[in-house]
């Protein structure tokens, strides 16, 4: 692996009660972090390959993380998401080289499937500074019981010349999801939309 990596941390959030209500099964998000060195902090760089390369690396194997994490096929898999936070010495185009043009296609792999397209977000920040991931459904982007998100925090990531870069997914919609529109059952996952 190119990528110069300082920390993976891997973690699965499970609401079993929402408003009161029981949800049966559990609502489930498994989200894997990377943190990174920036092979470009510091300086300009025209030519981010090498961070598009990185970026493919990590959407196998943060998205293979996930997976396991949640103890599924990858087929079961329903939504995802991508982000990555630059730490002071990098650029917001940085993120963009990771999550962007390479990312997508490993994770797809890793989730057995996805014609929708990856939600993502992009930041620059510091240790212990949130960034939230976006989510939704893998294979049908109008499916609204999905649209969702996940946080991440690490209390000492990134440091300036860091990159933390993170893929969540998930087993299933949001809890008591009731907002209308197309279901996960009745999404076909051919043009990405519906």
């Amino acid at each position: 692996m190119s990528a110069d990596i300082r920390k993976i941390a891997v973690w699965v959030e499970e609401t079993h009660i929402e408003a009161g209500q029981r949800v049966s099964p559990a609502a489930r998000k498994a989200v894997a972090v990377a943190v990174i060195a920036n092979p470009f902090a510091g300086r300009y760089e025209q030519d981010l390959s090498e961070l598009m390369d990185i970026g493919a690396e990590l959407g196998a194997l943060l998205g293979d993380r996930c997976v396991a994490a949640l103890g599924i096929l990858p087929e079961a898999a329903q939504s995802y998401g991508k982000a990555a936070m630059i730490g002071e010495l990098g650029e917001l185009e940085h993120a963009a080289a990771i999550l962007h043009p390479k990312l997508g296609a490993p994770l797809r792999v890793a989730v057995g499937g996805g014609a929708a397209l990856v939600p993502s977000s992009k930041k620059m920040g510091g240790p212990g500074q949130v960034l939230d991931v976006p989510l939704g459904h893998k294979d049908a982007a109008f499916v609204r019981s999905h649209f969702d998100g996940i946080e991440v925090r690490l209390n000492d990531a990134p440091r300036a010349g860091e990159i933390m870069v993170a893929v969540a997914v998930t087993d299933g919609g949001r809890p008591l999801a009731r907002v209308g529109g197309l279901t996960h059952e009745a999404a076909e996952g051919k043009d990405g939309l519906r």
